[in-house]
């Protein structure tokens, strides 16, 4: 599935997923270098200076990404 979450966390990790399925699921996620995975989806290179703190959305391959701040539900501001 294309990516169409992507997320550049507080912390300053990068989630990348297909908005679908659970990562939270055994064998579901895993880690990869992010050179090899732009390299299978060009399109999230558009996103390399998603600041901290932000995550990008889309509804399908191809389509543009939608930014807006991003924090995780236990995370108190």
């Amino acid at each position: 599935m294309p990516a169409l979450v992507v997320i550049h966390d507080s912390e300053g990790d990068w989630l990348i997923g297909d908005g679908v399925n659970d990562p939270n699921l055994p064998d579901s996620s895993g880690v990869y270098c992010i050179a090899c995975t732009t390299e299978n989806d060009p399109s999230i290179s558009e996103l390399a200076g998603l600041p901290p703190g932000f995550a990008a959305f889309r509804d399908g391959s191809g389509l543009p990404w939608t930014v807006e701040p991003f924090s995780y539900e236990d995370e108190q501001g």
